[in-house]
């Protein structure tokens, strides 16, 4: 069988042969007889074919490389060999396994203090590993969703002062070549304050002397639930004594939302109720799934399932819970109902047009 190189140079000298035949069979129009155009479409046949065959040939040489190639890298080290920790400090390995083996043992053996000397608290203890407090953090923001949509600042000392814009200058129409009002901005200075929030959690001695039992696991998981909800309760409500002033407080907390046309005043963060009717004959008991969902500048900002909807006699009845009435801003709503029937049948309300003041007090539609 020919090689790829060898196939190349014979259909380069039957180019040239090619390009020669032309040059010496043309006429003098440069026309060609039928019997010399005829050897010329074989040569120029003859040139396709030998380009397939080499295409072909560099595809089997590819196969053949593949097929050959080694399915596995050699060993070059110790297969027991040790894993280097590049990480230091609360970061390490190390650090991480003997704080976890510390809080399984009353008395841990002095290579795991040793290990944990780094993070020793002034007060006693050991600080957590970096990589449980990352996680925490991040149960947190699941279990917590003020935290979702507040501003976090991380800040090494008690207290953070902030810089804020206290009233903002306005502009005004003026006359052709006539003085700019002049009009500034006016700034000051609001102190954000720590609070400690704290618990404790108590494990059997049979769960931690069972190896199976993730204890690190747990601990994320508790902590993250407790704190979270402590902390959520606080951001709502919270007096401001010993605990955060929440945006619920009669005094620091956030102003009136909106207000109805009745004059009532309503807050994003309160909990209305709102009544929906279906039509006659229709009970929310015929439904498998039921979607209805809140949207505001083309975007979906609320979505409730027949799980969070409360049959009445003729519809239902949704509560808004805290949460969900920070899900809407100022402006219009549009409102629809989705749902399937048990044999696969799809449904849809008209779409209902209000407004987030509407939204936010208890109603009927």
């Amino acid at each position: 069988m020919s090689t790829t190189n060898e196939l190349r140079n014979q259909r380069a000298r039957i180019w040239e042969q090619a390009k020669a035949f032309l040059d010496s069979h043309r006429d003098k129009n440069g026309i060609l007889t039928a019997e010399d155009t005829e050897t010329y479409e074989r040569m120029e046949q003859d040139i396709v074919s030998l380009g397939k065959e080499i295409e072909r040939q560099d595809r089997l040489d590819a196969f053949e490389r593949e097929l050959k190639a080694p399915t596995s890298e050699p060993l070059t080290s110790k297969p027991d060999g040790a894993k280097v920790d590049m990480k230091t400090g609360r970061a390490s390995d190390e650090y991480r396994k003997n704080f976890w083996n510390a809080l399984r043992s009353k008395y841990p053996l002095p290579s795991v203090t040793n290990a944990l000397q780094v993070g020793t608290d002034s007060e006693g203890g050991y600080l957590v590993p970096d990589e449980f407090e990352r996680t925490l953090i991040e149960a947190l923001e699941e279990e917590n969703f003020f935290r979702r949509i507040a501003t976090v600042i991380h800040s090494n000392s008690g207290d953070r002062k902030i810089p804020v814009v206290a009233s903002k200058g306005t502009a005004g129409w003026i006359d052709e070549e006539g003085l700019y009002p002049e009009s500034d901005d006016s700034f000051g200075q609001l102190s954000l304050g720590a609070y400690k929030l704290g618990t404790m959690i108590k494990i059997s001695e049979e769960l931690l002397n069972d190896s199976a039992f993730d204890m690190e696991g747990y601990i994320t998981r508790e902590f993250a639930r407790r704190i979270g909800t402590k902390e959520e309760e606080s951001f709502f409500s919270g007096d401001g004594t010993g605990k955060p002033v929440g945006i619920l407080a009669e005094n620091g907390g956030a102003e009136v939302g909106v207000t109805t046309a009745s004059g009532t005043a309503m807050w994003r963060g309160t909990t209305p109720t709102y009544s929906f009717t279906l039509p006659e004959g229709v009970r929310l008991s015929d439904f498998s799934t039921v979607y209805l969902t809140f949207a505001q500048n083309g975007k979906t900002v609320l979505e409730k399932t027949i799980d969070e909807l409360e049959p009445t006699d003729d519809g239902f009845r949704l509560l808004f819970s805290q949460a969900d009435t920070l899900c809407f801003s100022p402006g219009a709503v549009k409102i629809q109902l989705r749902a399937r029937m048990p044999d696969g049948t799809a449904v849809a309300s008209n779409v209902i047009s209000t407004t987030a003041q509407e939204v936010l007090k208890d109603g009927e539609i």
